[in-house]
C-alpha cells in the first residue's frame, strides 16, 4: 500500500510539474505586445475627427498585439522637432506634414500648403498614386536614415480667417497671420506677416491681438476647433484646394512590426484618408452656407488671378532648388494642365 502511495503521490508531482513546465513553454512563445507613441500636428477637437477614429480601429483590430498610444500637438514634442525626435526614437510615429516638422528633404516644401498645387482634396490622392509623387517621396525619404514615410493624404483648403474683413490684397498688408512655413513664406510677398505659435496657443494670441488671423485651414476647422469665436471674418478664397500630411515611423520601429500588422496600419491610413474627404468636404459647403459665425468675403476674381500668377513664379523657383524638386513642379505643371482641358467639374472657370 505504501509503495502504491508514493507511486500515486510521484505521480501526482510529475503531473503538476508538466503542466508548470507546459504553461511555462507556452508563455515563453507569446509574443511581447507592441506599444507605439504616435504625435499628431492636430489639437484634441481636431484629432478626434482628423486621426482618432483610425487609431481607434487599430487598436481594437490588433486584438492585443499592438497598441498606439495617440498625443496631441506639442504635446510630447514641439511639432517643429518632430521629425528628429522619431529618427532618435522618443516618439515612434507621426501624423503631420513634411513642411511643419521640418524633414530634412527637398521634398519637404511641398508638405503642407504649397501655393495652388491643388484646388480640390482629390487632387492629392492622384497625384501622389497616379503622377508620380509616391514613388518620388519614397526615394526622397528613402536617403533619410531612421525614418520611413508610409504614404501621404489630403485634408482641407487654406482660407483665411480675420478680425477685420479681406476684400482686396490691399487688405492683407501688415496682417499677422498664423500659417504654415511655405504657406507664410509665399504670403509674404502680399505683406503677410507669418507667425508662428504652438497650436494651442492659437486661440488666445487672437484674443490678445497678437494674431490678426489665421490661414491655417478650411471653415470647417475654424469652426471645430473654436477660432470662428475668436475672428470674424472668413475669406472665401484660398491659396491651396487641400493641405497635403503625411504618416511617418521610427524606421526601427516600422521594421520590428509584423507584416499583418503593417497592412492593417495602413488600412487604418485609408480609412482616415476617406473620412476626411467627406468630412471636410461636406463641412466647407454647410458652414458657409449655415454658419452663423464667420461672415464671408471674397477678394474679386480678376484681383486674385495676380496672385496665382504670382504663385507660377513661386514654382519656378522651389524648381531651381534641386533637380527632384523640378521634377515635382513639373508634375503638378502637366497635372494642372490636363486639368484645366478637362473642364467643370475638374476646374471650374
Amino acid at each position: 500500500m505504501s509503495s502504491r502511495r508514493n507511486f500515486l503521490k510521484n505521480a501526482a508531482i510529475g503531473a503538476v510539474g508538466a503542466s508548470t513546465l507546459g504553461s511555462a513553454h507556452i508563455y515563453a512563445q507569446e509574443p511581447k505586445k507592441i506599444t507605439w507613441r504616435l504625435q499628431t500636428y492636430a489639437g484634441p477637437a481636431l484629432a478626434e475627427h482628423v486621426i482618432k477614429p483610425s487609431i481607434d480601429a487599430f487598436n481594437k483590430a490588433a486584438n492585443g498585439e499592438m497598441e498606439i498610444q495617440l498625443y496631441y500637438a506639442d504635446q510630447l514634442v514641439p511639432t517643429g522637432e518632430l521629425f528628429r525626435a522619431m529618427q532618435r526614437g522618443t516618439i515612434d510615429a507621426v501624423q503631420s506634414d513634411d513642411d511643419s516638422i521640418a524633414a530634412p528633404v527637398d521634398v519637404s516644401v511641398f508638405g503642407g500648403y504649397f501655393p495652388f498645387a491643388s484646388r480640390y482634396s482629390l487632387d492629392v490622392p492622384v497625384l501622389f498614386e497616379k503622377y508620380g509623387l509616391k514613388e518620388i517621396w519614397e526615394e526622397a525619404y528613402g536617403e533619410v536614415e531612421g525614418v520611413t514615410w508610409l504614404g501621404a493624404g489630403a485634408w482641407d483648403p487654406c482660407n483665411f480667417a480675420t478680425v477685420k474683413p479681406i476684400n482686396s490684397l490691399e487688405d492683407l498688408k501688415g496682417k499677422r497671420i498664423f500659417t504654415f512655413p511655405t504657406a507664410g513664406k509665399f504670403l509674404s510677398r502680399f505683406g503677410v506677416v507669418p507667425v508662428t505659435l504652438p497650436w494651442e496657443d492659437v486661440e488666445v494670441a487672437m484674443q490678445t491681438g497678437e494674431l490678426d488671423g489665421i490661414a491655417w485651414s478650411g471653415i470647417t476647422e475654424d469652426y471645430t476647433v473654436g477660432w470662428a469665436d475668436v475672428t470674424n471674418y472668413f475669406l472665401t478664397n484660398n491659396i491651396s484646394g487641400a493641405w497635403c500630411g503625411s504618416y511617418f515611423a521610427n524606421e526601427g520601429k516600422w521594421n520590428e512590426v509584423p507584416e499583418h500588422l503593417k497592412t492593417l496600419f495602413k488600412l487604418c491610413m485609408d480609412s482616415s484618408n476617406y473620412y476626411r474627404q467627406h468630412w471636410y468636404w461636406g463641412g466647407e459647403a454647410d458652414l458657409r452656407v449655415n454658419g452663423s459665425k464667420l461672415q464671408l468675403t471674397t477678394i474679386p476674381e480678376a484681383e486674385w488671378a495676380t496672385v496665382e500668377q504670382e504663385a507660377m513664379k513661386f514654382w519656378d523657383e522651389i524648381a531651381k532648388t534641386s533637380p527632384r524638386c523640378a521634377k515635382v513642379v513639373e508634375i503638378f505643371k502637366q497635372y494642372n494642365a490636363l486639368m484645366a482641358k478637362a473642364g467643370t467639374p475638374y476646374r471650374c472657370g
